[in-house]
Order: structure tokens, then C-alpha cells, then sequence
């Protein structure tokens, strides 16, 4: 049996790309040029999440500070800092691809699924 080899970040976009664009084949031109940005950019986005989430899963979600001698603590991780922020930036994405959906593919649009929380 051949090994499965680890797929590049490149790769995962390129994949999340074109699994995004299948929702949006039947529009014209201008529209689908709009679209592409913001497709490659929700792209990135969902493959970087995934790659703090494992980061997050794996050093945790908070880390030690220390700001002198005496003040020291806990804190949110910087990557869960990045996490909520790029997930907010990808939920507006996502908002904005399923407001441009073709309205025949609208019922069956894994975006606003994936918006509704589904």
C-alpha cells in the first residue's frame, strides 16, 4: 500500500480553492473575478485555521507572562489571538461568498451551512 504523503500548504489552498469555486461555476465574468479573491482569500484562511488549531491543541490555550520581577501570570495564547481574529475575518468572507452565490445553488451551498453553523 503506497503511504500517504503529507499534502504542502500550497496544496490544501489549492484544494480549498477548488472546492469553493464548484459553488459558483454559473457566473459571469466579472462576478467570478470578484469571487476568486475572496475565495483564495477564505482559502487561505480555513487552511492557516487549521494549522493554529493544531498548534493551539498542542502548546495549549494560554501561556505564562512575566513583566519584571514580581508581576507574572497567565494569559490568552498569541495563537488563539490569531485564531479568533483570522476566524472573524472568515466568517465575513464566507458572508460575503454566500451573499454572491448563484441563488439556483443557494439551497444546497456549503457556505451558508457553513455560516449557519451546520
Amino acid at each position: 500500500m503506497a503511504e500517504k504523503t503529507e499534502q504542502t500548504k500550497e496544496e490544501k489552498i489549492k484544494k480549498e480553492i477548488s472546492r469553493l469555486k464548484k459553488n459558483f461555476r454559473s457566473l459571469d465574468g466579472n462576478k467570478l473575478r470578484i469571487v476568486s479573491s475572496l475565495i483564495e482569500r477564505a482559502a487561505f484562511l480555513s487552511v492557516s485555521l487549521s494549522e493554529l488549531e493544531e498548534i493551539i491543541n498542542t502548546t495549549g490555550y494560554t501561556e505564562e507572562y512575566q513583566n519584571g520581577e514580581n508581576q507574572n501570570g497567565v494569559k490568552q495564547s498569541e495563537s488563539v489571538k490569531i485564531h479568533i481574529s483570522m476566524t472573524k475575518n472568515l466568517a465575513t468572507i464566507i458572508g460575503q461568498l454566500a451573499r454572491l452565490c448563484p441563488p439556483e445553488e443557494r439551497k444546497e451551498s456549503k457556505l451558508l451551512a457553513l455560516m449557519r453553523g451546520e
